[in-house]
């Protein structure tokens, strides 16, 4: 008699060509991932390859009951680790059955920024660090932490070992070992200083793939938090008080800063971000205000500033680049529920494009 899990890990390949494709979009919250499979005749590796799809606009919050069809544009494949063999992720983004892309949609014009000239020629790598925190599901509270009560302070936990300091050890290594087998340049995991609260780096990836990866990974995050009766919260500062928020801070270099003489290259670039901190910040992620404090390794929201091995600071520039004269430097803004198109495009938008 086959158990369920044996008709999960069903290997199709003995058997049939036919893939499963897990088609992933983006709802109208603007965090809300949904998704939803189709059988293909076979492997495919190419997107554009890929059927158009549509689905259901008003349920999601994007289109009016009256006329819901929302059409799915295939834009990226991975590997899909949980159903394996041949069968696929495919990240979509969505548009009008006209062809203009919805007002969800951010990756559209982030692709736009991406193909430019200008910025095409600087090839722009990110490394985003994406920190989110684990809920127990039935009290929405952190992972570990006593039901109604708090644990000690902030300070054993950053990257701890043992049981009274690390929470969801599981969950995070199949996170990561997923996103290696989805062929996500995911660069490494680590515990945070709040209980509970985790990171993972994506990246080195350059221009769009960076939203896609990030987008993808946060997908499967999600898909194993369900396996595991646990709830992911990316909210920028899930508990008030004295614990750290959640970020995503980004990590940024173009070619002419990895070049000699880069270092004043990122002093220019920084100095652009800081005569548009305002619209950057209005675009870094909803609540960030309760994490952007001056507290707890964040710049206050209102003033930009900028340092050398400054955890403090709006932007930070590493030692290591200092010394060498170029490398990259480090966003420390965008919250954790971030959307990476709009972070990543806007980056590349002010410090390549925009002349002061």
């Amino acid at each position: 008699m086959a158990c369920l899990t044996d008709l999960v890990n069903l290997n199709l390949s003995d058997t049939t060509e036919k893939i499963i494709a897990e088609y992933i979009w983006i709802g109208g919250s603007g965090m809300d991932l949904r998704s939803k499979a189709r059988t293909l005749s076979g492997p495919v590796t190419d997107p554009s390859k890929l059927p158009k799809w549509n689905y259901d606009g008003s349920s999601t919050g994007q289109a009016p009951g009256e006329d819901s069809e929302v059409i799915l544009y295939p834009q990226a494949i991975f590997k899909d680790p949980f159903r394996k063999g041949n069968n696929i992720l495919v990240m979509c983004d969505c548009y009008t059955p006209a062809g203009e892309p919805i007002p969800t949609n951010k990756r559209h014009n982030a692709a736009k920024i991406f193909s430019s000239p200008e910025v095409a020629a600087e090839e722009p790598w990110y490394g985003i660090e994406q920190e989110y925190t684990l809920l127990q599901k039935d009290t929405n509270w952190p992972l570990g932490w006593p039901v109604g009560g708090f644990p000690g302070p902030q300070g054993p936990y950053y990257c701890g070992i043992g049981a009274d300091k690390s929470f969801g050890r599981d969950i995070v290594d199949s996170h990561y070992k997923a996103c290696l087998y989805a062929g996500i340049n995911i660069s490494g995991i680590n515990g945070e200083v709040m209980p509970g609260q985790w990171e993972f780096q994506v990246g080195p990836s350059v221009g769009i793939s960076a939203g896609d990866q990030v987008w993808v990974a946060r997908y499967i995050l999600e898909r194993i938090t369900e396996i595991a009766g646990v709830v992911v919260t990316f909210d920028p500062k899930p508990i008030p008080g004295d614990w750290n928020g959640a970020g995503a801070h980004t990590n940024y270099s173009t070619k002419s800063m990895r070049n000699d003489g880069g270092y004043e290259v990122i002093k220019s670039a920084i100095e652009k971000l800081k005569l548009k901190h305002k619209e950057h910040i209005a675009a870094y992620g909803e609540g960030n205000e309760r994490r952007l404090t001056g507290k707890h390794e964040t710049a206050d929201i209102n003033n930009f500033s900028w340092g050398v091995a400054n955890r403090g600071a709006s932007v930070r520039v590493g030692r290591e680049t200092e010394q060498n004269g170029k490398g990259y430097f480090e966003d420390r803004r965008p919250a954790s529920n971030m959307d990476p198109y709009v972070v990543t495009s806007m980056i590349a938008e002010t410090t390549i494009i925009w002349k002061p």
